[in-house]
């Protein structure tokens, strides 16, 4: 059985049957193109003609000692032999080998680091630094304040519409990982800084047929990178201690209500986590905040 088709029919599983996100199969993709032009390119293995049968425990083994010496991440190497033991799981589950070759390949270890985030003070700071009066600065204010006010994803950001906000009601619905739809609630801050974009800033940029929330000067969809951007730029203007990506924002987000004792679960439903455990990072986060307030107010810390 050749490889190149097989890995083609599990790309569209993963796509139309798992229904995986977007950018998860992106990197997916991706990371199976990296494998493959290492077969090519450094053990000179023509991928065209290569059966799936070919590829061993060792040929993997010498893939990841490959990317440790070309001094990648432990986490990017786990994430790339993750790429490759998916593939053959599948092939397992559709009959077409009777053994996974990667069964006892061991995923390096990976130390648990806890999420960056930025202080309530310091967040406060870092969203009030847009201007309020530009069109840019107006738009600005209103990313910061849904980022943080609604702890959701760059990519769930700028893939909401006009009409996934509803501002009289105080929710955005959001669609996230593995097209998976959520309603989150939003503060006033965030609908203050919305309805103003709304009014005043979004009509001078997009035309009536652009469905896009967020949009640029050219009036089209912003995209990720440009969202990163203005993240960046305003934690550095700030001083924050962080220079926090939007994804941090999230984990601001998460730990600022455990700080103020919000449940676990709800939390776990506004993040939009499957599971539990994904959530409780944070809980880890929020007890440190909570050793640091024995340690100032016990007599006896």
């Amino acid at each position: 059985m050749l490889l190149l088709p097989l890995l083609d029919s599990f790309l569209s599983y993963l796509n139309n049957e798992k229904m995986l996100a977007k950018m998860t199969v992106k990197s997916y993709n991706s990371d199976w193109n990296d494998f493959l032009n290492f077969l090519e390119n450094e053990i000179n293995i023509d991928i065209a003609t290569l059966d799936v049968k070919e590829i061993t425990h060792l040929t993997v083994r010498k893939y990841m000692a490959y990317l440790s010496n070309q001094n990648y991440k432990k986490s990017t190497i786990a994430r790339h032999l993750a790429a490759l033991k998916s593939f053959f799981r599948y092939l397992l589950k559709m009959e077409l080998i009777k053994q996974n070759p990667l069964a006892l390949v061991a995923t390096p270890r990976i130390p648990k680091k806890l999420p960056r985030y930025l202080e309530e003070e310091e967040m406060g700071r870092v969203i009030e630094q847009p201007s309020r009066l530009d069109n840019t600065g107006l738009r600005d204010r209103a990313i910061l304040e849904l980022l943080y006010g609604a702890g959701i994803r760059v990519s769930e950001l700028t893939s909401l519409n006009v009409s996934s906000v509803d501002l009289a009601l105080g929710y955005v619905r959001v669609m996230g990982k593995g097209s998976k739809e959520r309603v989150v609630p939003i503060g006033k801050e965030a609908i203050k800084a919305l309805k103003t974009y709304l009014e005043t800033a979004r009509p001078q940029w997009a035309d009536n047929a652009e469905t896009a929330l967020f949009v640029n000067k050219k009036g089209g969809r912003l995209s990720d990178r440009s969202v990163r951007t203005i993240v960046h730029t305003y934690c550095r203007q700030a001083g924050a201690k962080e220079d926090l990506s939007p994804h941090g924002f999230r984990h601001s987000f998460a730990t600022h209500l455990l700080n103020n004792e919000a449940d676990l679960r709800a939390v776990q439903e506004f993040l939009g986590h499957r599971k539990i455990s994904t959530t409780q990072i944070y809980t880890h986060v929020s007890n440190k905040k909570l050793r640091q307030v024995y340690r100032m107010t016990h007599p006896r810390a």
